[in-house]
């Protein structure tokens, strides 16, 4: 049948009444079916094809309308390039964040989100550097906890993930699947964002008790990091603030807070502010390093971007091994840390294939 793939009430109908999928909500307002992301989601694990169509249809519509047509827009006229603003002072970690248009939320994950990447290209006679730092919250992590495991781990170069799913599933290092480690990502990442077990249950599609058995398997195996967490809350309920390894502050009104939600919300900002903030500080000063260093030793490629972790270089012919060199100095030495820091880097004629 012919509908509008646009109207959630046309779509409903198709996937509720025609098709006969299990309805899994209503909207607030209208009191419809629900045919949100989620929604979609979950529908796609029946052998009807529409909500897996629909829902690839989504992404596409909305990766042209948000970067192609717009970036086309934005381009500058005279030199055919996109300018964006950095802003110091938005992103309450203290990392920087990009305006009109931002640049950081361009896609690299998925086949088109790289293949809208592939559309920066560096100038004739230069490649696009992108130097990543690897892993850098769970190394400052490591560095604030002094977690031994963690820290044991980097220090041999070994894959954290496979670590923590050998941990928290029960098997050896050699039988941890792609899937156990995706869920063990899922963990080390959510822990420093203070996730809980309902949202990692939604994020890697297990159930609740599951995620809590997971969770709890983390803490136990990771004595460190719960210390760390509960020291940070203490420090913000006496001082009202938390800071950085760099001793930049943030302040915390709401950590004593009578609304448990509010107070809930504070305790997991003063225990991710020190790891957000210090990678922030930690990418900015090494920014500062190389920039001296650009001017001092004479380069002529030049630092585009700052992309959370990553930086992008525009490197001319024959300075692309110097450059890589000075660059991964500065950003694994910028500041001793109990684990080393680690810098992937990768290069092309575009940012696609910079990565």
């Amino acid at each position: 049948m012919v509908f509008n793939i646009q109207s959630p009430k046309q779509l409903g109908h198709v996937l509720f009444e025609k098709l006969q999928l299990p309805v899994q909500g209503k909207t607030a307002k209208a009191g419809g079916f629900s045919t949100d992301v989620k929604v979609l989601k979950k529908l796609s694990a029946f052998p009807q094809k529409t909500p897996g169509l629909v829902l690839r249809y989504r992404t596409l519509a909305k990766l042209k309308s948000t970067y192609l047509d717009a970036l086309v827009r934005m381009a500058d006229p005279d030199t055919e390039r996109i300018h964006t603003s950095f802003n110091q002072t938005v992103a309450a970690t203290g990392r920087l964040s990009s305006s009109n248009p931002n640049l950081q939320n361009i896609p690299i994950r998925g086949v088109e989100g790289r293949e809208i990447r592939r559309g920066f290209i560096a100038e004739e006679g230069c490649v696009l550097l992108s130097a990543d730092y690897s892993q850098v919250e769970l190394r400052v992590l490591a560095h604030y906890s002094g977690d031994e495991p963690f820290t044991r781990a980097f220090e041999r170069g070994e894959d954290i993930h496979s670590l923590t799913a050998g941990e928290i599933l029960g098997v050896e290092r050699g039988g941890v699947t792609p899937e156990m480690r995706r869920i063990a990502k899922a963990i080390n990442f959510g822990i420093v964002y203070g996730m809980g077990p309902q949202k990692l249950s939604e994020e890697v599609g297990i159930g609740a008790k599951e995620a809590r058995l997971y969770i709890s398997s983390y803490y136990e195996k990771h004595k460190g990091v719960e210390e760390y967490k509960n020291e940070m809350i203490k420090m913000a309920r006496e001082k009202g603030y938390v800071t950085t390894l760099l001793n930049r502050r943030r302040y915390l009104p709401d950590i004593l807070h009578e609304n448990r939600v509010i107070r809930a919300e504070a305790e997991r900002m003063a225990v991710n502010t020190p790891i957000q903030g210090t990678a922030a500080d930690l990418i900015k000063l090494a920014m500062i390093r190389i920039a001296g260093r650009l001017g001092k030793e004479n380069f002529n490629s030049r630092m585009l971007l700052q992309v959370h972790d990553e930086l992008v270089f525009e490197v001319v012919n024959g300075e692309l091994d110097a450059l890589k060199h000075m660059v991964r100095e500065e950003m694994e030495t910028v500041y001793p840390l109990k684990v080393p820091l680690k810098v992937d880097m990768g290069h092309g004629k575009n940012w696609g294939e910079a990565h």
